[in-house]
């Protein structure tokens, strides 16, 4: 989407400067530059890759991480992890995610002099991040997180990484003026009130040790079809608290909202409009962090120009938690998505969700 985007931009603005290639390459090579993480998110794709870096072809696996905004002197979690499959068609996607607190090895890592653990998947950031010197390096943790994932599910390597901050999704809503999405179970907010203010702690929870803190009057986004400003929108796929299937549903509520968010950028009320176009872009780089294993942001767009938002297919995958002798470890996945990491290796998902229809995740979940 944001490669996209980029060359809308750059047509929008040669056809209403009279054709000025010049600057509208550079504005393309400013905005690509942003997100250009230098190959430091994935390693290097020599390892493992079997393409050279101008030749991106199917199967395609993206790893993307979701993390809140914090500065180099705390250690990094990614609350969201989402794999993107792209088929050798070249012509559609497929979007899973692996629940953050789910209960996992996470391998070795020289770089730190980490030995390697059990945990939540959402510490291997952390583990990775660390520069030993109080400091923490992000993408040096998105290499950790994607070494775990590769273990655990069988991905042999990554071809792509990203890493998104949640407080820059929230600018790149507000530039599009909200994103229609349909809420597909009744939510309450742990976090907000009705007007988007925060919601207070209660006094008896001031030491901290309460799972529930916050106290008063709640958002409540009802089941329908809404426009939402982006601060609810935010506010609404963060939410796992009270909702039957817990971060399962979240999971699908973050799914649903990536699909929105990538309709509206495409539509035509934001790539005709060059100043809200820049305004998205400006947004966007702010976000995101990108690699794309020796390829360039545009390359990645080039290759994947068949493939439109209509063709993003979400899949959920079933689980629950781990427990051992009364606590709470965790989260582990149901066995037979051992079935489903070994299709998506193989390439042939679609061929697995018509076997395993409960694997799509349709409008009410």
């Amino acid at each position: 989407m944001w490669a996209r985007l980029c060359a809308a931009f750059g047509c929008v603005l040669m056809v209403s400067s009279g054709g000025v290639l010049v600057t509208g390459q550079a504005l393309i090579a400013r905005y690509t530059s942003e997100v250009d993480a230098g190959g430091s998110l994935i390693g290097d794709p020599a390892s493992g890759a079997t393409r050279d870096d101008a030749d991106i072809r199917g199967p395609l696996n993206i790893l993307l991480a979701g993390i809140d905004p914090r500065d180099d002197s705390q250690a990094p979690r990614s609350d969201s992890i989402i794999v993107a499959h792209v088929p050798a068609s070249m012509d559609q996607v497929f979007l899973f995610s692996l629940p953050r607190d789910l209960y996992v090895p996470i391998p070795p890592f020289a770089s730190t002099g980490f030995d390697g653990t059990t945990a939540k998947i959402n510490s291997a950031m952390s583990y990775g991040s660390d520069r030993g010197n109080g400091t923490h390096d992000v993408e040096q943790g998105f290499q950790l997180l994607a070494q775990t994932v590769s273990a655990f599910t069988g991905i042999r390597t990554f071809d792509a990484g990203a890493i998104i901050n949640f407080g820059g999704f929230k600018k790149i809503v507000e530039a599009m003026d909200g994103v229609t999405m349909t809420i597909d179970q009744t939510v309450r907010s742990e976090h907000l009130q009705p007007d988007g203010r925060p919601r207070p702690r209660s006094a008896a929870c001031a030491g901290g040790g309460c799972d529930h803190p916050y106290i008063g009057p709640q958002k409540v986004y009802k089941k329908g079809t809404y426009h939402l400003q982006a601060w609810e929108a935010l506010d609404y796929v963060r939410q796992r608290y009270g909702l039957p299937g817990g971060d399962y549903d979240r999971q699908r509520h973050q799914q649903q909202f990536i699909k929105a968010m990538a309709e509206q950028a495409m539509s035509r009320d934001v790539v005709t409009d060059p100043a809200r176009l820049m305004a998205v872009l400006d947004a966007a780089g702010d976000s995101l962090t990108f690699d794309g294993g020796g390829s360039s942001i545009i390359d990645w767009g080039l290759a994947l120009s068949d493939v439109n938002t209509s063709d993003m297919t979400l899949i959920k995958l079933p689980g629950g938690g781990l427990f051992q002798n009364g606590a709470y470890l965790g989260e582990q996945l149901d066995p037979s998505t051992a079935q489903f990491f070994q299709a998506v290796a193989e390439d042939r998902i679609g061929a697995f969700l018509l076997d395993h229809p409960a694997y799509a995740a349709g409008a009410s979940g």
